[in-house]
């Protein structure tokens, strides 16, 4: 009987490996990607692309108005900032990721998946509080709880295969399991082209794990 998987797709490098990944372990992959008032759209433009190079099985977005609470330099009017300090970065979207797992894990008791793969990483991350194991943990939790999968002990596991890996090792795996990271944004603000700034966080994090791994850096710049 083949596994079923929901997938997580921003559109991003991270998720992109973890696409591969679960498809390497033999699962079909159902990939979803949120909508939710991000700054641009590239990146979901970007997910459409990874999916179909990747072999998903399908690839539905799912619109979830977060600007309408924006919080966020990515979902409303605020700066996105060109060096890093300290603290939670003003590119934190309140509740993003326990919103989205929350829509993953609808689908995956849908389709009767086990098993959620999201690209957090808690190496890497920016300081977001949604991006460590301890939140993973936790919403696996309340997902065996809150489910008439976990009820009927079906179970239902959150898989983070990038958790403890750096953006280097993320490079090394991708390339591993062939992910084209040239069809990725990562950048926090894309024009509509999907060529990065070259100077917002994720965009310097990605520059450094290409730069680590000795690796070319396909990313498009403006």
């Amino acid at each position: 009987m083949t596994r079923r998987a929901v997938v997580l797709v921003s559109g991003g490098m991270d998720s992109a490996v973890v696409l591969a990944i679960a498809r390497s372990q033999g699962f079909a992959c159902h990939a979803l990607s949120v909508a939710y008032g991000q700054r641009h759209v590239a990146e979901l433009a970007a997910a459409e692309r990874v999916c179909a190079q990747l072999g998903a099985v399908e690839h539905k977005t799912v619109t979830v108005d977060l600007r309408s609470i924006g919080g966020s330099a990515l979902t409303a009017d605020i700066a996105v900032p060109e060096q890093g300090g300290s603290g939670i970065p003003v590119t934190y979207v309140p509740a993003r990721n326990t919103i989205m797992l929350s829509v993953a894990l609808g689908w995956a008791e849908v389709l009767g998946a086990g098993d959620i793969y999201c690209g957090v990483n808690a190496v890497d991350y920016s300081g977001y509080p949604d991006c460590r194991p301890e939140f993973l943990a936790a919403f696996e939790r309340l997902a065996n709880l809150a489910t008439k999968a976990g009820v009927e002990g079906r179970g239902l596991r959150m898989q983070a295969p990038l958790i403890h890996l750096s953006k280097a090792d993320i490079v090394r795996e991708g390339l591993r399991l062939g992910v084209d990271f040239a069809a990725t944004v990562s950048c926090y603000q894309a024009d509509a082209a999907g060529r990065a700034c070259g100077r917002c966080d994720a965009c310097r994090l990605r520059a450094q794990g290409f730069a680590a791994a000795g690796a070319a850096d396909p990313t498009r710049y403006r």
